[in-house]
């Protein structure tokens, strides 16, 4: 292990906080094989990316015999894949166009590129702006860090791109403030802020900044790169607030495990992009669209019901458990605010063969969607007996 983690701290730009002291071999499901000759249950699933766990068997066999056909092609090109997935993903949604990308970041770069144009095509050349939410998280590129509503990501990379202006979430008269005053092209919005602490929006906001950017004929664009492909119990978060979105982006477990970005469009943002206004070489990549499609066409009602069913029974668990404060979010998507610091916690279950993830000041939740029963209650009493200790 020394020599892997060695060679890391030579090699690898130290762009990350020291890495977990665990070097990951291989994985089978919802368990991830150590080199250290531990297994360890997955509360992580990659940041949620192992929608399905490690090395699925119907996904793997989807990726190895697309690959054996063609890896790649450009987008000069057709491929089945690639248009049978957004096919899939416009009948699930309703949505009319699918962009593909390589990760979140990149579908919410396409996503303020569409708000942009639009803005300028039908509502005039100064409306280039786009409200977003404090606490948000929408990537680390440089628009994408300048969407983001969190001055810590901020301060090393000033100035920011311009064109963004951000409300506390909840503060509808603000929002409207914000609108009525700044020439704006869009709205774009988490329904759970994950990176933000697993923060749920509530109806009554979400439902007012929707109506808000209606009335002004302002596009409408949820960022569901983590509470997408069936996190939160229905197939996209914003399922839960009976939106109806101009722009979705999603990414992180659409693929499976692969490096995949969509940016979904329809309503007022149908058409927007035109030839030569957006691009991308390894978009819609006919492997990660064959992985993707494993994804998608498994996220039945039924199964989703019991995404939906896993997250209550393991709030159940751990709401007014000894040492933990509060729980929060949808679905497989979940933050346990604990009265022992967090990372604390993370380092016992760790020690404990149980990877949990965090946000902020929370124990961050998010198993592959179909972790057994077993290991979910396995890993939740870890947890529990974690959180129970004396601070």
């Amino acid at each position: 292990m020394d020599s892997i983690k060695q060679l890391d701290d030579a090699y690898v730009a130290h762009t990350y906080a020291p890495r977990f002291p665990v070097v990951l071999t291989g994985g089978k499901g919802s368990l991830l094989f150590g080199e250290d000759g531990w297994e360890y249950i997955d509360m992580g699933s990659g940041i949620g990316v192992n929608a399905f766990g490690a090395c699925d068997e119907v996904w793997q066999k989807a990726v190895s015999e697309q690959a054996a056909k063609l890896q790649h092609t450009s987008n000069l090109y057709y491929t089945e894949p690639c248009a049978r997935l957004a096919q899939a993903l416009c009948e699930r949604t309703g949505m009319k166009q699918v962009f593909f990308s390589n990760s979140g970041a990149e579908a919410n770069e396409c996503a303020i590129k569409v708000a942009r144009k639009y803005g300028a095509e039908h509502l005039g050349p100064e409306h280039y702006t786009v409200l977003t939410l404090k606490n948000s998280f929408h990537g680390r590129t440089l628009a994408t860090l300048a969407a983001t509503g969190q001055d810590v990501f901020h301060k090393d990379f000033l100035p920011l791109t311009p064109g963004f202006a951000y409300v506390e979430a909840g503060d509808l008269e603000g929002a409207k403030n914000i609108l009525d005053s700044v020439p704006c092209c869009a709205v774009l919005l988490e329904t759970i802020q994950g990176e933000g602490g697993v923060q749920v929006m509530e109806p009554s906001f979400v439902a007012g900044l929707a109506r808000l950017a209606a009335e002004r004929g302002l596009l409408l664009m949820v960022d569901e790169v983590q509470t997408g492909n069936g996190r939160t119990g229905k197939l996209f978060g914003y399922m839960h607030y009976g939106l109806s979105p101009d722009v979705i982006t999603t990414a992180k477990g659409l693929a499976g495990g692969l490096p995949l970005g969509a940016t979904l469009l329809g309503g007022k943002a149908a058409g927007v992009l035109t030839p030569g206004s957006h691009g991308s070489t390894f978009g819609g990549n006919p492997v990660c669209c064959a992985g993707a499609l494993t994804v998608l066409e498994r996220l039945s009602d039924d199964f989703l019901a019991q995404v939906t069913a896993k997250g209550a029974w393991v709030r159940s668990q751990l709401e007014g458990a000894p040492g933990v404060v509060s729980v929060s979010g949808l679905g497989l998507m979940l933050g346990v605010e604990t009265r022992r610091d967090a990372g604390e916690v993370l380092a016992g279950c760790q020690a404990r063969g149980v990877l949990p993830l965090r946000a902020k000041n929370k124990v961050r939740l998010l198993p592959p969607l179909n972790i057994p029963d077993n290991l979910l209650a396995q890993a939740v009493q870890v947890l529990r007996e974690e959180c129970a200790k004396q601070i």
